[in-house]
This record gives C-alpha cells, structure tokens and sequence, in this order.
C-alpha cells in the first residue's frame, strides 16, 4: 500500500494507457462533438469525487457498518430475557413392585385389629383366636394384589416461561469484545479518511496529466503553426531562387514531423479527458480551469514533516489500531482460561407458575485446544503489527525525503527553464534573420524552434513533476487534503 504513493506505481500502466488510446482514437471525436462543453476547477472535481464516487458511497456504508457494530455490543454484559413456549408430548411405562407395599400395607392392618381387639379387654381364650382370624382374612385379602403393577403416564404440555441470565464474572471477554468493536469503528473512519486521500490523489494525476497534455498540445500545435509559417516563407524564397530545392525540403520534412506529434498530442489529450470524465463519472468536462503550476517556496520543512507525519498519517494511525485489535485479542484469548459466572433465573406464565433461581459457575477443564499457545500467538500476532508499523514509518520517511528532494529540483528546474526560455525565443529571432540575409541555414532556423517547443513542452512536464512528487509528499505525510491550498498559494508561477 505504501508503495502506491511512489510516482512511479502511481503514474497508469504504459500499456494499460495504449490500449485505452487505441480504443478511443475511432470514437473520441464524435464523443468531443456530441457532448455539451463544461469546464470544471480541481476544487469542485475534489469536492465531486469526495462526494458521489462509488469508493466514498461504499467506504461510507463499511463505516456506517462498524459503527452500529459497535452500538450493537454496548449492551454486553446486561442481563438477557427470553420468552420460551416448550410444547411436548410424553409416553412412559414403567414395572413398579408391590412387595413392600402388601407387606406394610398387611402390617399395618393387623395391628389396627389387634390394638382394637385388645381395646375390648376380652379373655385371653376369646380374644387370640379371633386376632388369627381376622389377621388370616386380612393376609388372605393382601394376597389377592398383584405383586407388581405395570403404569403408563401419557400427557401434552404447553408450557411459557421468562428465563433471565446474567452473567456475573466472564474473566474480561465482555469488555474484551466492547473494545474491539470500538477500535474497529474508528479504525472504519480512518479507512474512509486514508480512501478519500487516494481519491484525492487520483484524481490529482488524472486532472493534471489532462493539463499537461493540453500543455503538450498547445505547444505542438504551436511549433507545427511556426514550421507551417517557416515552411510557406521557403516555398516563397525558393520561387525567388534565394534558396535551393533541398533547403526547402528541410522545412517540409521539419512541418510533417511537427503535425505528427501534434496529431498525436491531440489523440493523447482525448484519452486524458476521457480518463478524467470517467473518474468524475460524467462525459462533458472539457475545459480545465485549473492550471499546472509550480510554487516558488515551500510552506513546510522536511524536518517539520518527518516529524508530524505519525499524527497526520492515516495509514500509521489505522496500523496502530491494528496493534490495539492485536492487543484486544491477547486479552480475549487469556480470558477464555478465566471461569465464567452467570446468574439463571425462570418463571413459568402457566397457572402452576413454577419458578427457579441459581447461580452457575463453569471452569472448562479441558477442550481439546490448548488455550496457551492461543496467548502465545495472539501476543505474536501483536508483536508482529508493532514492528510492521515501525517497518511502514521507514518506507513513508524514505518517501517524505524522496518527494521533497524532488519538489525541490523541479522548483529549481522550473526556474532555469524560464531563463532558458527567453535566450531560446531571442536565438529563434536570430536565426530566422539570418536565414533571411542567407547568413544562416535551414537547419539552424528548425533546430532554434525546436529547442523553444521542447523548452515549452519540458516546462509543463517539469510543472506536472512538481504536481505529482508535491501530491506524493503530502500523501505520505497524511495531508493531501491540504493540496488545493498550495493550488492558491503566493507567489506560484502557473503554466497557461
């Protein structure tokens, strides 16, 4: 990822780009002259993409997402109430003994009778044999019980209840789970912070490579308008017989090659204009009121940046939440060792109303995995995130340093290629009086006018190197947000 803010993973593949061109060149014309003009700043481009591109409406869902994620496990902890209906039907048959009971049962008989027999204070001769008597109807009676009964309960049950649980103790897994789901909703806003960036810095190179190729374009189409001007002026000397046949060919061979480039200047800036529009999601942007330019002085020092970039940078600061979640898990993973502790409660809503109270206390004793070596990778699993974060500084420090050394050398640049310019539009003079006053060739006038072309072209491309490598820097840095100001900074210099 970090690597995508270098310029040259950033700029669009060679051949990626070719076949666009090739595509486009049979209908990019018809697509110029069906569509109605508009032109548009990189302020309100920045403000389009921001607000209605497919990465921002879908970055805004996730966030959304990890957000109510989070709400959603505040109540973690709470006791939770469910209402149950059990509805079942039973069938079951069983052999119970009856021994014991024809024993007691006799037993207990027998002596009711002779406790009343001897109530009677009856003689010893008429109260004996009547105790056998009766005690030998009553065993005669038990007898006739079975000495096992075969039962059957059959029955249909619906039964409501309330059950409450409340866990009590859970070794820190609840507030483990609360912490991940918060880190993670702010770890969401600092994904769509860090995917806006890259829209931003997108569409910095889509916006600016069109200006470029307008640059481009403009500067072929006005070197091929001077060698079309300096090719009719040998035509005509050539009529006069003050120039030779082949001095004036030198012209026609410079004129042909200047209207190749420049057609192939305008197929280049068609393509850019298409790229752009589709980025924008729209098909009529043809005019770009935003120029290349290049600032004279930098606003901040590289120190200054090496220094805030961990503060700014939203990729440093979501591979530190990452550590959190890291951190999180560590403890998760100890506080599945941990015993657990609830508190049960139901109540039945039918007319018995039954009910039930307790406290459960669980201590897994064994599981089949090994919840050391769980600790011991998720505090690896963290160690690991620590030092990709201090890896990811040094990559984004080498890119701080890297594009402020080329700000720097294309703010310099830019300055020698103004000097440049206007000893080439001096010696351009010169040469094209010589050759008038036959005191120069042709050669001299065409190599004159191709250097102030070149100088023309090398400016925008040394501007548009200034764009990318300041677009660069302030990516890497975390403030990219910040470009539009250097866009209306003093003292910039802009290419028109």
């Amino acid at each position: 990822m970090l690597l995508n803010l270098t310029w040259a993973q950033e700029n669009i593949d060679q051949t990626i780009r070719t076949i666009i061109k090739i595509a486009l060149l049979s209908s990019a014309t018809l697509y110029a002259t069906t569509t109605l003009a508009q032109s548009i700043s990189y302020a309100q481009a920045e403000q389009s993409i921001l607000k209605d591109s497919y990465s921002t409406q879908a970055n805004l869902a996730l966030q959304q997402a990890s957000q109510l994620e989070a709400e959603a496990v505040k109540g973690l902890g709470l006791p939770r109430v469910d209402l149950n209906v059990r509805a079942y039907a039973f069938h079951n048959e069983v052999d119970i003994p009856l021994d014991s009971f024809k024993n007691n049962l006799e037993q207990t008989l027998s002596q009711g009778i002779n406790d009343r027999v001897n109530q009677q204070n009856l003689p010893s001769i008429i109260a004996d044999p009547l105790k056998e008597g009766l005690n030998q109807t009553i065993h005669s009676g038990i007898g006739l019980f079975p000495d096992s009964a075969n039962v059957i309960l059959e029955d249909q049950v619906i039964r409501p209840t309330v059950s409450v649980l409340m866990p009590l103790y859970t070794g820190g897994l609840t507030s483990s789970a609360k912490e991940v789901a918060s880190i993670k909703a702010q770890r969401s806003q600092l994904n769509t912070q860090q995917q806006q960036d890259l829209q931003r810095f997108e569409l910095i190179q889509a916006y600016f490579n069109a200006q470029l190729q307008k640059q481009l374009l403009d500067s072929s189409r006005s070197n091929f308008n001077a060698m079309q001007a300096h090719y009719n002026n040998a035509l005509e000397l050539e009529r006069q017989g003050f120039i030779s046949k082949g001095q004036r060919m030198q012209f026609e061979v410079a004129k042909n090659n200047a209207q190749r480039i420049y057609q192939n200047a305008e197929a280049n800036l068609r393509s850019s204009l298409f790229q752009l529009n589709n980025l924008l999601q729209s098909s009529q942007i043809t005019e770009l009121s935003t120029p290349l330019f290049v600032n004279s002085t930098q606003s901040q020092s590289l120190n200054s940046l090496l220094k805030t970039y961990q503060d700014q940078s939203s990729l440093i600061r979501k591979m530190q939440m990452d550590t959190q979640l890291a951190n999180a898990n560590v403890k998760a993973q100890s506080a599945a060792k941990k015993p657990n502790l609830f508190a049960f409660g139901e109540y039945s809503l039918d007319e018995k109303q039954n009910w039930i109270v307790g406290v459960v206390a669980r201590y897994n004793l064994f599981s089949g995995v090994d919840k050391n070596k769980n600790i011991q990778a998720a505090e690896l699993q963290r160690y690991a995130s620590e030092l990709m974060t201090e890896r990811s500084k040094q990559e984004i420090e080498n890119i701080i340093y890297k594009s402020y050394s080329e700000v720097t050398t294309a703010q310099q640049s830019h300055q020698l290629l103004q000097q440049n310019m206007k000893a080439a539009q001096e010696n351009l003079r010169i040469q094209t009086l010589s050759f008038k006053e036959d005191m120069g060739t042709a050669t001299q006038v065409v190599d004159a006018q191709n250097a102030l072309t070149g100088l023309k072209s090398e400016m925008a491309l040394n501007a548009y190197k200034y764009v990318m490598s300041l677009a660069a820097l302030l990516q890497s840095h975390g403030s990219i947000n910040q470009f539009q100001s250097y866009v209306n900074q003093a003292q910039t210099n802009y290419i028109r």
